[in-house]
């Protein structure tokens, strides 16, 4: 019995070639990309992005964000939610401009998804092919993008009355 997730290996032209998935991780695939796809359904069906580009969340029964009553300014997550509800209601482009951050991070997700029921359907091993990203600089990516949307959002806010 082979390795439980075989990594990707050259090919004789130097380039990488996917490795086979096993029969578990295909089947892991299949879930993971079942529950990304209920989790974005649920998004359409449970919310209506707030058309003040925050507070989305409130839909899902949590609590407003207190860190504006408290501090003045939006939390650096501060429109997540709405970012992640307008790319699921196929809104991207002012997903964007509500929160960068948010809805980067929701098409990426939705792109993971896609990819591991493509991976599964092929028969190729997802986690291979991302054991070879360059989780580095994807980490530094984020967090540049994170505080660059906080800044964003910081410099459009306007100060809750209190």
């Amino acid at each position: 019995m082979g390795p439980l997730f075989p990594r990707a290996g050259p090919c004789q032209t130097g380039t990488v070639v996917p490795a086979p998935a096993s029969p578990l991780e295909r089947v892991l695939l299949v879930i993971l990309a079942l529950a990304g796809l209920a989790l974005m359904g649920w998004l359409v069906v449970a919310t209506d992005p707030d058309p003040r580009g925050f507070g989305t969340h409130e839909q899902l029964g949590m609590q407003p964000c207190s860190w504006p009553l408290l501090y003045g300014e939006p939390c650096p997550t501060c429109g997540v939610t709405t970012a992640a509800s307008l790319v699921v209601h196929l809104r991207p482009v002012e997903a964007v401009r509500v929160q960068p951050f948010g809805a980067v991070l929701t098409i990426a997700l939705v792109a993971f998804v896609l990819a591991a029921l493509l991976h599964a359907v092929r028969g190729r091993s997802l986690v291979a092919r991302v054991a070879l990203w360059p989780w580095g600089w994807i980490f530094l990516g984020g967090v540049v993008l994170l505080f660059a949307s906080w800044a964003l959002l910081r410099a459009r806010f306007e100060t809750v009355p209190g």
